[in-house]
């Protein structure tokens, strides 16, 4: 018979074993180290590259918490096309003094169905429409009848151009992962400053990455340095002699013998801002399955900054619910649903949530029967991120879908296809290298192609489980893989754990 103390003994030795077991299951990358103090160490290899940290994306590099807006206009449902009603109740709003906080105030549309033969635009800043529900039950949203289009359309106006003169980079590599770095002259410039940092296309970039020698097929277009242009929306931090500190990090290795880089002020006349779209349900009318002549895009962003979606579902449209160009930045799409897509089951269809932007954040959201549903299209300069989604019954890949996406964290993407990173080849009219700086941290995945450029950079497969897969092409080089199929990754989100440390 065990004595009480005998027992007691068991107990606790019992108790460290599996403390021990926890302990050794849980492992950590060793591309960065999270310290007790919530700070994180990055390790860099041979030229200095690190992770980058994404954690200022989203409304306001998510230093403010997304506004409750008051309601100033409030819309009931009414028989027959809602557009009309609805248009003029945005652009009602749209006429109100704007105030001291950047806003005019929200348009409620009540519980109901609203039959929309056409768009809903808006075109200033500081509005919000919002509805009583994302179900069939709450407010609902119906693109009606035919026409290819977008349901709603956020767009300002114009374009960034240039203030004052370019100043190159004379650093001879500026690492990925970087904030600083040196400046020929920094006098014409100080903090707060908007500006781009600007890395040309050259023809010896092309060579080495090997994108004039895509295998040819009909319609194939081999890369050309005019097109890689590549402009980095950021903000000055500090000048400190020649030395400038940027608000949010390189992406994409500053290379002198790709060019190197350049620095100049920018504006944007005609962008807007603070315009918010929330808790609403979107639905398309459609023939059958194939249908592509019907409501294509649920939420449209483009020219806005510091902006969001919030709580909206979308269901049968043939493109994307949220879908962001490449003028948006600093837009928040969160808690939200794409489901049901109709079309055809092919190319430019079915991109559920479309980035195009920069600085964008996509969390908590979820897809049916897309295609790519969480994507960066041609040149999109990063950061942006896409944290704890999760997809079903897909019908392609999540990742950077071609022409040189730079600079994405793919965080705790849950999904029942694949994620790729990878070289394209002649797919489209082109594709070749999708991406640079691709961060695919702690997912679940049916497989997963990441293979780093010849040139330029690196991917990183940080924790992913499922299966590795080689990739479209043969021959190309792997990128950095590490802890495949081992759970317990800490941190377990990359972007959490980033945020916090900031």
């Amino acid at each position: 018979m065990r004595t009480k103390s005998t027992l007691a003994i068991c107990i606790l030795f019992v108790a460290g074993l599996t403390l021990s077991f926890v302990k050794d299951k849980i492992w950590t990358s060793k591309f960065l180290t999270v310290n007790k103090d919530g700070s994180i160490t990055y390790i860099p290899d041979e030229k200095g590259n690190i992770i980058p940290d994404f954690s200022r994306v989203g409304y306001y590099h998510g230093l403010k918490k997304i506004p409750q807006v008051g309601v100033v206009k409030t819309v009931s449902p009414v028989k027959g096309d809602a557009g009309s009603t609805i248009q003029q109740a945005i652009d009602e709003v749209s006429a109100m003094p704007i105030g001291a906080d950047g806003l005019r105030g929200a348009i409620l549309l009540k519980k109901g169905d609203y039959a929309i033969a056409g768009t809903l635009n808006i075109n200033t800043d500081g509005i919000v429409l919002r509805g009583e529900g994302n179900t069939a039950q709450g407010t609902r949203l119906i693109a009606a009848g035919k026409g290819l289009r977008s349901l709603i359309k956020i767009n300002g106006k114009g374009k960034i151009s240039e203030v004052g003169s370019r100043v190159k980079i004379t650093d001879g590599y500026v690492p990925t992962g970087a904030k600083t770095f040196e400046v020929t002259s920094s006098k014409s410039f100080k903090a707060g400053d908007r500006i781009i940092v600007y890395r040309p296309g050259t023809e010896k970039w092309i060579q080495d990455l090997q994108m004039d020698k895509i295998v040819e097929r009909n319609g194939t277009k081999q890369w050309t340095p005019e097109s890689y242009n590549l402009s980095y929306e950021r903000e000055i931090v500090a000048v400190d002699g020649d030395k400038i500190t940027i608000d949010n990090p390189i992406v994409m290795a500053m290379e002198a013998q790709y060019g190197g880089g350049l620095i100049f002020k920018y504006e944007f006349k005609g962008r807007i801002k603070e315009v918010g779209i929330e808790n609403i349900y979107f639905e398309s009318e459609y023939a059958n399955d194939t249908d592509e002549d019907h409501g294509w895009i649920a939420v449209d962003f483009d020219r806005i900054e510091n902006a969001w979606v919030s709580g909206v579902t979308s269901r049968f449209f043939g493109y994307s619910c949220v879908s962001l160009g490449g003028d948006a930045k600093n837009i928040t799409v969160k808690d939200s649903k794409c489901l049901d897509a109709k079309s055809v089951i092919t190319g430019g269809k079915r991109y559920s949530f479309n980035n195009s932007g920069q600085q964008n954040l996509f969390m908590n959201l979820e897809t049916t029967e897309g295609r790519h549903d969480y994507v960066t299209g041609a040149k999109t300069c990063g950061p942006n991120v896409f944290y704890h989604c999760k997809s079903r019954n897909t019908h392609a890949d999540i990742g950077p879908h071609h022409r040189w996406s730079s600079g994405t964290l793919y965080d705790n993407i849950d999904t029942d296809g694949e994620i790729n990173v990878q070289d394209r080849g002649n797919w489209g009219s082109g594709h070749g290298w999708a991406g640079v700086t691709q961060v695919v941290w702690n997912c679940k995945v049916k497989g997963a192609a990441i293979q780093n450029p010849w040139v330029s950079g690196k991917n990183y497969a940080v924790g992913i489980q499922g299966q590795k897969l080689k990739g479209r092409l043969e021959g190309k080089p792997d990128g950095e893989w590490e802890g495949l199929n081992k759970t317990d990754l800490q941190p377990t989100s990359l972007y959490e754990a980033q945020l916090k440390a900031r």
